[in-house]
């Protein structure tokens, strides 16, 4: 158990009970939200799950289920996934597509191609990425942009389950404002 105090506020601290902050930070990173539930805290559970989730699945809607993928591939890293990954297990799906296509070569993807990396390049058909980028236009890359931010906040949202609120002493900040006055 992990108690941090919070300075006083209106003249009165705050303690809030971390509970176990690794494990809360491992919640939160699967599930936005699911730490602060362990924790018992509530409100900020609520508002993560739905502004991070509502920004992902937005985001993977406008570019329809085609901009998360996991790629490895010389010809085709995918980048942005690192900060989709973020997000927890709403981007999981995609690892596991990619993995699958890149050790069972001869395998058809999951569910329908659900996550799955565009198709090998072949000199006699049309790349698979081409083709999803002339098909949802500018949706492609603002979709790839909403991922990406979701998985990013929610790595803010980890840090805040594991470490607790970051608060600033508004007294020690009011002093070094009064000592750089009388310096001058």
């Amino acid at each position: 158990m992990t108690i941090v105090k919070i300075p006083p506020h209106g003249g009165q601290t705050i303690e809030i009970d971390l509970r176990d902050p690794p494990v809360a930070a491992l919640l939160a990173w699967l599930w936005p939200g699911a730490g602060h539930i362990y924790q018992r805290r509530f409100g900020k559970a609520s508002l993560y799950m739905v502004c991070i989730l509502g920004i992902y699945f937005f985001g993977f809607a406008i570019g329809d289920g085609h901009v998360v993928y996991a790629s490895f591939e010389k010809q085709d890293r995918r980048l942005p996934y690192i900060c989709q990954l973020g997000v927890g297990i709403p981007a999981l799906p995609a690892l596991v597509q990619a993995v699958r296509s890149h050790v069972m070569e001869d395998k058809q993807p999951l569910l329908n191609g659900f996550m799955a990396p565009p198709k090998d390049f072949n000199p006699h058909e049309k790349d698979e990425l081409a083709i999803w980028h002339g098909e949802y236009k500018f949706y492609f890359e603002l979709g790839t942009l909403f991922t990406m931010v979701a998985g990013l906040l929610n790595i803010l949202a980890v840090y805040d389950a594991g470490c607790g609120p970051v608060f600033m002493d508004s007294d020690s900040s009011t002093d070094k404002d009064e000592n750089t006055t009388e310096d001058q």
